[in-house]
């Protein structure tokens, strides 16, 4: 009886919480988006390099996947454009603590970009829809939000920087091998923690108008 209690009041508490967090005032969601943009740079610190790629493995795209869930539509996203910006701009919050233009010029550029997309993407779909709030549901839009978006962006500037830095226009199969490949194993790991974690914390019924509440 007093786990039942307990399981009713966390329900209770998830969705008094996502109700608050969709009810905030710009300038408190600006804060919380300030705070995610922060975590991201912190988790960027987290890099390990491969002798074969440019591209460093980073623990930040943990941290996208949770801004879409955590801040919901629009500001997950927003969240990671600040972390962008505010790098070009100078901060040393990219991986291996580095900021400026030349972040983004470079060969992980893309990933950048991503990120922002990737965010947008999750926070959408779990803001609009409860459905997509299973662990099923969560597991398919982290792995989409990796593998196609993130690495998607990733690997066009790859191709781009290769060829202008290295005279050489990569096949796909190299591209992938530098870009995207070794890096599965680590997307799918952060990928179903952070399902699991959503699974966990996201409310099972509406809270903030989402287009199947009724069905």
């Amino acid at each position: 009886m007093q786990s039942t209690n307990i399981m009713d009041s966390y329900i209770k508490a998830r969705h008094s919480i996502f109700k608050w967090r969709s009810e905030l005032a710009i300038a408190n969601k600006f804060a919380l988006a300030i705070c995610m943009a922060a975590l991201t740079g912190i988790l960027a610190q987290a890099r390990v390099y491969l002798p074969w790629t440019p591209v460093p493995i980073t623990g930040q795209t943990f941290a996208v996947l949770m801004a879409g869930v955590l801040l919901g539509k629009n500001w997950g996203g927003i969240s990671q454009a600040i972390y962008v910006t505010l790098g070009i701009a100078g901060i040393p919050w990219f991986s291996g603590a580095k900021g400026g233009y030349a972040a983004l010029a470079g060969p992980t550029g893309g990933y950048l970009i991503g990120f922002i997309f990737a965010a947008l993407f999750i926070g959408h779909f779990t803001d609009k829809y409860i459905k997509m709030r299973s662990f099923k549901s969560l597991i398919f839009l982290m792995l989409f939000a990796e593998i196609v978006i993130i690495y998607g962006f990733g690997l066009i500037q790859l191709g781009i920087w290769t060829r202008f830095t290295k005279g050489m226009s990569p096949t796909l199969w190299q591209l992938l091998l530098m870009g995207a490949i070794p890096f599965i194993p680590g997307c799918a790991i952060k990928a179903f923690i952070a399902a699991t974690i959503a699974k966990g914390i996201l409310p099972k019924k509406a809270f903030n108008n989402e287009a199947d509440a009724e069905k």
